[in-house]
């Protein structure tokens, strides 16, 4: 064995030494040498090169203290699951004794974790031991008033447990300083002695109570980094955390994990980087060792995520990351993908990027489950964190260009803000769409929360929501309602306009490309749609076994791309198999054939007859209006916006033929235009009487949702056309 590990081996018995050790009579100066010498060590097992500073020891000990804090909340968890059926009423107040007893110390310790952090950021020297009377080094010391002998579960940093009996006494007079905050501290310590131990007489009781106490503890609660500078350990405890509570807790005890207070700074960090960031970012990685990897849909799938970073690579100062958006909905992890995605944005901003996808808005959301999941995950704040999720939505960059030669986004190509005109005769003239450019994207204002259906943002909409196409030129996505179809020709023209050459889309899964025979199934991941001489188009979708909820599964593979230097435009696509998930239940409520529509709602659009791919600038006026017209009569039972697909028995209530989510509105140029009714933000009359029975429910339902919906787009195009108004007055 050489020096070296010799050293390494020593320096790791000191730390299991210092863990095992109890800090019960240590006054604080000795507990923060202590402290000291362990993280030393720690720093030597760990080839750590930077010398220990009080900070770290700062850091060591405020986590201490919150581990403790967590240790009492599971303690109170536990008890307040517990039933005290069969329990005399001396038990029962031993049991509720006990619990106020973690309650208050779990208080006291937060408590003495806010003054140390307080302490340290003015520069103390060392925290005076008044200031906190619970938990030093981790030891967890119950102070008690009096001069009974308990026994105190000393919990050490690492785990490590021991039991011991010892004297507890009062607290100690608090010192000059902030005499009266420590003051009020130490009456909230003081106690009267209580016998804690409960002798359950029979084997039923114990029975309970053993059962209650078996349930997997709840990992400890993150913290927020006390310099406000995310880490990577501080992302390597994120994502410990929360693939450890995914296996064993309740989505309803996630809060617990996860504090509202980090979720808002993490929120909060990351929004402040990505509101500062163009609509098209520009990624300049031109290292010689510099590589990218670009992932499309994830959809809540938290643990494949997990894989594709690990199995890729994580994030470095060689390789850089672009995520194409649709972080959230159909899955039961959208949060914590998420979360987890904004932490490595705040602790490299500069090396991954996220877009926006079109299921980061408030529509998509609503029906997908998003909001559902966050007001679960978090109660009666989820309202609130479920706005900031939102807020966080609104700052997403668009799109990507990088290293000057690849574009990427989530949707595709987009119109250009000025409409050409093609005139036919003084009365009637026809529009025609022309292809955006990155000057044009750049203009966008993606501030909006729902991408629009029309008006001077609908841009927006079309960098989310388009689809690639085989058929030639630029066309409306009558398909998806908005958006548009772009061909080869558009492809080939964009990537020669702007200089690139080559495109990454995402958008598409197996289940949209499942009803199309002219391009690729997604089944591995990703397929290359268009092919011309300046470049090709490649469609990418990360989230296998897709979608995670649904009657009618895809079992394909999820995959990622990789570009590398000097060659980006050549790629090489990665596919994975999804990894084994925990059990959860769905978000969005739905029965078993709503639930194939529901998950399978692009697999329904996209296989719309491709004769609905209209060239608006090749059809005449009378041949557009035949075509729309017969598109309105064929989609009129099936249409309907996101989430909002119903499989009411209309025939059993004697409705042949109810009222559609396709209309029939005029357009500009004295005809009529298919347009599709969106869901409304509010709905009027909901929820239901609980008495009503099926299929009266469901056909009620429906008709409030789609009265609310006509009423929304009506005032919206109203409001819209008022404003056109007023800007050609002004």
């Amino acid at each position: 064995m050489d020096r070296e590990e010799r050293i390494k081996n020593a320096c790791k018995k000191i730390v299991e030494c210092i863990n095992a050790m109890s800090f019960v009579n240590l006054d604080d100066q000795r507990v923060h040498s202590l402290v000291m010498m362990r993280e030393i060590a720690r720093g030597v097992v760990e080839n750590r090169d930077r010398k220990v500073t009080k900070s770290d020891v700062t850091r060591a000990l405020h986590s201490s203290i919150e581990k403790m804090a967590s240790a009492c909340r599971d303690i109170v968890y536990k008890l307040s699951k517990m039933s005290y059926k069969g329990l005399d009423d001396e038990r029962i107040q031993s049991l509720l004794r006990v619990k106020e007893i973690a309650c208050k110390h779990a208080k006291v310790a937060s408590v003495g974790s806010d003054l140390l952090i307080r302490e340290s950021l003015v520069g103390e020297e060392t925290l005076p031991s008044n200031n906190v009377d619970a938990l030093v080094g981790g030891a967890e010391i119950m102070m008690i008033e009096g001069s009974l002998e308990v026994e105190a579960e000393v919990r050490n940093e690492d785990g490590h447990n021991m039991v011991q009996k010892r004297p507890v006494t009062r607290a100690k007079r608090a010192s000059d300083k902030g005499v009266q905050d420590r003051e009020a501290q130490r009456k909230i310590l003081e106690d009267e002695p209580v016998e804690v131990e409960a002798q359950l007489g029979n084997e039923d009781d114990q029975n309970q109570v053993q059962e209650a106490l078996s349930q997997p503890l709840l990992p400890q609660a993150l913290i927020w980094p006390p310099d406000d500078r995310v880490t990577l350990q501080w992302i390597q405890d994120v994502t410990s955390t929360i693939k450890q509570f995914s296996h064993n807790h309740t989505p309803s005890e996630f809060h617990s994990i996860m504090p509202i207070a980090v979720a808002n700074k993490l929120i909060d960090s990351a929004s402040s980087i990505l509101s500062k960031e163009p609509n098209c970012v520009e990624i300049n990685c031109h290292g010689e060792d510099s590589k990218v990897v670009v992932v499309g849909d994830i959809h809540g799938q938290f643990h494949d995520l997990l894989y594709l970073l690990e199995n890729a690579g994580f994030p470095s100062e060689n390789q850089f990351y672009v995520f194409n958006g649709n972080y959230v909905d159909k899955g039961a992890w959208g949060l914590e993908v998420f979360l987890l995605l904004l932490a490595w944005k705040a602790f490299m901003p500069h090396r991954v990027y996220l877009l926006r996808g079109n299921h980061e808005s408030k529509e998509c959301t609503l029906a997908y489950g998003f909001e559902k999941e966050v007001k679960t995950k978090f109660g009666d704040q989820g309202e609130y964190v479920y706005n900031k999720c939102l807020d966080c939505f609104k700052v997403l960059p668009l799109a990507s260009v990088i290293a000057g030669s690849v574009y990427t986004t989530h949707g595709g190509l987009f119109r250009g803000i000025r409409i050409a005109s093609s005139r036919r005769s003084r009365r009637k003239r026809i529009q025609r769409l022309e292809l955006g450019s990155l000057n044009e994207l750049s203009e966008v204002k993606r501030s909006l929360v729902d991408a629009p259906y029309e008006g001077l943002n609908i841009l927006l909409a079309d960098v989310l929501w388009s689809d690639p196409s085989h058929r030639q030129g630029l066309s409306k996505n009558k398909a998806r309602g908005r958006g548009l179809w772009w061909g080869p020709d558009c492809t080939e023209a964009f990537l020669k306009m702007s200089k690139l050459k080559l495109i990454i889309r995402s958008h598409e899964g197996p289940d949209v490309r499942a009803g199309q025979h002219h391009l690729g199934d997604m089944l591995s991941g990703y397929c290359m749609d268009h092919d011309g001489e300046s470049g090709k188009l490649y469609t990418l979708f990360s989230a296998p076994d897709y979608p995670q909820f649904g009657r009618k599964l895809y079992t394909n593979e999820g995959a990622y791309a990789v570009l590398k230097s000097p060659n980006f435009e050549s790629p090489s696509f990665h596919s994975f198999k999804a990894v084994e998930r925990p059990k959860a239940d769905p978000f969005f409520t739905v029965d078993d054939e709503d639930k194939k529509a529901s998950s399978n709602h692009e697999d329904e659009i996209a296989s719309e007859d491709v004769d609905d791919e209209i060239d608006l600038g090749e059809q005449d006026l009378t041949s557009m209006q035949a075509q729309t017209s017969t598109a309105a009569i064929s989609s009129c039972q099936k249409s309907s916006p996101v989430g909002m697909t119903s499989k009411v028995d209309f025939e059993a209530l004697g409705i042949s033929n109810p009222p559609s989510w396709t209309v029939l509105l005029p357009d500009d140029v004295d005809g009529t235009n298919l347009v599709q009714v969106p869901q409304a933000p509010e709905v009027e009359g909901l929820p239901l009487p609980p008495n009503l029975e099926e299929p009266h429910k469901s056909a009620y339902e429906y008709f409030f949702k789609l009265i609310a919906g006509l009423k929304h787009m009506l005032q919206t195009r109203e409001t819209e056309s008022k404003g056109q108004k007023r800007r050609r007055h002004d």
